[in-house]
């Protein structure tokens, strides 16, 4: 498959899923090309959560030794890292959808996405693209579509089951292989605030939109009816406001739930053609079965 065509996958891929009202076909900020040629023959793959110098150096000796043709982060990298904040306006259909009002939910995604883009701002963003480049490697990220995969699969999964406390929360996560083996890396999913046997109630997942949403929603979800929160990941601040709001926090995990989602991606470009993955920082390929 060229990459200009695996490109293009990935993001119809992740469109198709989209938690947005309308699902029209967009081009994601936060996934890019980000080095080689669109017409670069793609077979082998080394794939990571985060790829930056020392992963490129790997995959360059990796090309050496057996051949390589495309290097894959799932975290954003060079423009696309410069451009997370733009990926965040879906947060509003997701809060919009678990009751929050949609004027509320865009005036506190619009200072949540300047609050983003300037801690992005000053970082030194080319780096690990600069080194692709300069070892003639492709390479590509592909970030919220992939985290799209995570939520659909999530969201579907908590609609079927229904899960009635907590731990019942924590009991359907731990049914799922990434998750498995977060556990044996002592990274598994774990209540962070709340009680495992109190109601769970209306569900929140955060896994897509780039980054956290804006701290102050919370209150708005609790008031909402939303009385328990998934998430890969909570900052202090944001647990702190969580905590005060009362609602109860199941973290999944950071680097599993982005293993569930790459993989899920994987899975279904590989419904057109296999590839060989090898797995690196972090990312273990597991193929889902359909």
């Amino acid at each position: 498959m060229k990459l200009a065509k695996f490109y293009a996958r990935v993001i119809n891929l992740g469109a198709a899923i989209d938690p947005r009202v309308k699902k029209n076909t967009r081009v994601f900020a936060d996934t890019a090309i980000l080095y080689g040629s669109a017409d670069t023959e793609v077979k082998k793959i080394l794939a990571g959560i985060d790829i930056e110098a020392s992963e490129l150096l790997l995959a360059d000796r990796l090309r050496e030794k057996e051949g390589l043709d495309l290097v894959l982060a799932h975290h954003p990298e060079g423009r696309a890292w410069a451009a997370l904040s733009q990926v965040m306006q879906l947060q509003v259909d997701l809060l919009k959808g678990l009751g929050v009002q949609e004027k509320t939910a865009q005036r506190m995604l619009d200072e949540r996405m300047r609050e983003v883009e300037r801690r992005v701002l000053p970082s030194n963003h080319m780096r690990s693209v600069d080194v692709a480049r300069l070892l003639d490697l492709p390479f590509m990220c592909a970030h919220t579509p992939a985290d799209n995969h995570v939520y659909d699969y999530l969201k579907r999964l908590f609609s079927k089951e229904k899960p009635h406390l907590v731990k019942d929360v924590i009991g359907l996560l731990l049914g799922i292989p990434e998750y498995q083996l977060a556990v044996k890396e002592n990274a598994g999913p774990r209540v962070i605030t709340g009680n495992p046997k109190r109601p769970a109630g209306k569900i929140c997942l955060e896994m897509t939109g780039g980054t956290e949403g804006p701290k102050e929603a919370y209150d708005k979800l609790y008031k909402s009816g939303v009385r328990t929160l998934v998430c890969m990941h909570l900052s202090e601040e944001h647990f702190k406001k969580v905590k005060e709001v009362n609602l109860n926090v199941v973290i999944a995990g950071h680097i599993s739930s982005d293993n569930l989602g790459l993989n899920l991606l994987l899975d279904n470009l590989e419904q057109e053609e296999e590839f060989e993955v090898i797995g690196c920082s972090g990312f273990r390929r597991i193929k889902h079965k359909k």
